[in-house]
């Protein structure tokens, strides 16, 4: 009886035993799966974290209101540039939407070149309203064609006798062949010129106005800053009108030397380079690019003189040419005389 007993207690410590090392390994099993599996969910979270989250471009708000002028915002995006485009091109019109791509110094092929539009809150399709140049100078009171153009703000003026008659924009001479400084004067023009730096490059309404060095105001694009191999590019409309306007220099017979002086220009000023655009200034302040009469006056005073006496030897010399032809070329319908009878 007590052997059994004995037996009896025997086999239930080994069971106990055998209980709690079964449970042992199962607690380790358990274990082991919980650390994989926070192992497999830390590297499943640092595979999330390490790719970057591509966040989409937000659409800016198509106009910011300034006042006199407006910002209007350019995304990235080109599908969201064509999308604000579209909605640009109905609000404004053709002729608007020309004055405004003017104000920031590009054409339409050069929309695209900006992020950021100066629109003002009321478009004047001739830009009179915003000129930067006075609309009177009473120093060229006495100058009956001239045109200046301004480096500073990529921009020309044109006076007939101290009266603005109109202005616009342009692109000069980029920083490696800048355009020739100074007063000079119109030369000669060609309707359709071939430029002398490539023969690709066609320059229409080109007006010469170095002649050795080649530079004259020509239609060209507009990229919205100084672009141009030391000429004046124009907009089409306005290197035609200026086509028209400007007067040529008069040649000896021969052509060999200048016998009288074309309309003065002056080209004057410097670029800030690598800073800002000028006519984003406009933003802050509509009086920005203004350049003042005293200004301009103490620029041209001294070369008045000059552009006076050119302009009347032109005079001169255009009038004895009409008077030279005139009398060289028969009268039409002139009836002979009759002879008198006695």
């Amino acid at each position: 009886m007590k052997k059994s007993f004995i037996y009896a207690f025997l086999c239930t410590l080994f069971l106990v035993s055998c209980k709690k090392e079964i449970e042992k390994i199962s607690d380790t099993f358990k274990d082991t799966v919980s650390s994989s599996e926070v192992q497999e969910a830390e590297k499943d979270s640092i595979k999330k974290d390490s790719v970057p989250v591509v966040k989409k471009e937000s659409v800016p708000p198509v106009m910011q209101e300034n006042g006199f002028y407006n910002a209007f915002v350019l995304p990235k995006d080109k599908k969201m540039r064509d999308s604000i485009y579209a909605e640009y091109s109905k609000k404004y019109s053709v002729g608007e939407r020309t004055a405004i791509l003017a104000l920031n110094r590009l054409d339409s092929k050069s929309k695209w070149n900006a992020d950021t539009l100066v629109v003002p809150a009321k478009i004047d399709t001739t830009l009179m309203a915003y000129s930067p140049f006075p609309m009177q100078l009473d120093v060229l009171s006495g100058v009956k064609k001239f045109v200046i153009f301004s480096y500073p703000i990529q921009a020309f003026g044109v006076y007939s006798n101290g009266s603005l008659v109109k202005w616009g924009p342009t692109s000069m001479g980029k920083k490696a062949a800048q355009t020739t400084r100074g007063l000079t004067f119109a030369n000669w023009k060609k309707e359709l010129a071939i430029s002398t730096v490539s023969s690709e490059w066609k320059l229409p309404y080109n007006f010469n106005i170095h002649n050795l060095g080649g530079i004259g105001w020509h239609e060209y694009t507009l990229p919205g800053y100084p672009a141009s191999h030391s000429c004046l590019r124009l907009l089409r409309k306005d290197a035609k009108w200026l086509y028209s306007y400007a007067d040529t220099w008069i040649l000896n017979p021969g052509g060999a030397t200048t016998k009288a002086r074309g309309t003065a220009v002056m080209v004057f000023g410097d670029y800030k380079w690598g800073g800002r655009k000028p006519w984003r200034k406009l933003l802050d302040d509509p009086n920005a690019n203004n350049i003042s009469v005293e200004e301009l006056t103490k620029l041209l005073e001294p070369e008045v003189p000059k552009m006076l006496k050119e302009q009347s030897n032109r005079e001169k010399v255009a009038d004895s040419i009409k008077a030279a032809r005139a009398a060289a070329t028969p009268i039409q319908n002139e009836k002979p005389i009759e002879p008198q009878s006695n």
